[in-house]
């Protein structure tokens, strides 16, 4: 059974930072790419930053310098590290696991990220 568990989120004032974690279970996690969205009320889901199985990463242009995406693969876990937050980032945040051979996508269930004063 796969399971990926998302945690970090929460209230946080503007300028201020979270570190976002996301442990899977039931993969290989070596042989996933990770991504982690993002999506607020109203809005469609984005996509936030992602790295690849040999750690080669890319970010929206709207967090690029803000975040930074890390994995540990002998943790099985992905982080997201959010510095600068800014209102806009209040969103539902969610992690990704994507097996680019197979295509088979896995996600986790959220964590909640508010950036308010």
């Amino acid at each position: 059974q796969v399971q990926l568990v998302e945690s970090g989120g929460g209230l946080v004032q503007p300028g201020g930072s979270l570190r976002l974690s996301c442990a899977a279970s039931g993969i290989i996690f070596r042989s996933y790419a990770m991504d982690w969205f993002r999506q607020a009320p109203g809005k469609q889901r984005e996509m936030v930053a992602h790295i690849t199985s040999g750690d080669s990463t890319k970010y929206a242009d709207s967090v690029k310098g803000r975040f930074t995406i890390s994995r540990d693969n002998a943790k099985n876990t992905v982080y997201l590290q959010m510095n600068s937050l800014k209102p806009e980032d209040t969103a539902a945040y969610f992690c990704n696991a994507v097996n680019l051979v197979s295509g088979r996508s896995y996600w986790g269930q959220g964590t909640q990220v508010t950036v308010s004063s």
